[in-house]
């Protein structure tokens, strides 16, 4: 596949730096991360070789492994490792000892029952002290933060997707995650970071 075949978001290009900026400060003394929904594959392409010092697992639906295989290729570095099936709702939650998990722009495309799982999945599955980067647009106390985000959960909707969640929701599925920082980021979204009680 060549560069021009690869599937782009240009989401994905715009917060890349935006996001780094706060995985490399959050992610400092992390080993291992898995990735809920590696999507084009861009993020971790990224954001891996500049946290060497962690192992980063992507994840998706089979059917998102080819695209995300094809951005891994260019970045031939050895603690980011090619995609591992998992869909919340239908595969038990992988393997492995890890200490992070980062999540964007899924939790508004999964529908409720499946926000609820996931967050209950990664509080069962990180460790005591384990920390929780999830990136999107969310709602505060039943209100939109912007216009834009009104008509964007309005689109979601209409294209069968679950809409985007109200943090206070997602506190009440959090079972033994904290919710320990609520970081505003560029275009509406927020980074929210969780951390195992």
């Amino acid at each position: 596949m060549t560069v021009d075949e690869k599937p782009f978001s240009q989401a994905c290009e715009n917060n890349k730096q935006p996001i780094f900026d706060v995985l490399g400060r959050v992610l400092t003394n992390r080993k291992k991360l898995l990735e809920i929904g590696s999507g084009t594959g861009q993020h971790a392409a990224y954001f891996a070789p500049r946290l060497s010092h962690l192992i980063w697992q992507t994840s998706d639906m089979p059917i998102n492994h080819d695209a995300i295989t094809s951005w891994l290729e260019d970045v031939p570095v050895s603690n980011l490792l090619p995609p591992i099936s998992f869909t919340v709702g239908i595969n038990n939650w992988p393997l492995g000892d890890f200490d992070a998990v980062y999540t964007a722009n899924t939790t508004h495309i999964m529908q409720p029952s499946e926000s609820k799982l996931m967050m209950q999945l990664v509080a069962d599955g990180l460790p005591k002290g384990g920390v929780f980067c999830q990136y999107g647009p969310f709602n505060f106390q039943g209100r939109y933060t912007s216009e834009s985000n009104a008509a964007f959960d309005q689109h979601l909707k209409e294209q069968g997707c679950g809409g985007i969640r109200d943090v206070d929701e997602l506190v009440e599925w959090a079972n033994s995650m904290n919710l320990i920082e609520k970081i505003s980021m560029p275009a509406n979204n927020f980074m929210l970071i969780w951390q195992k009680k």
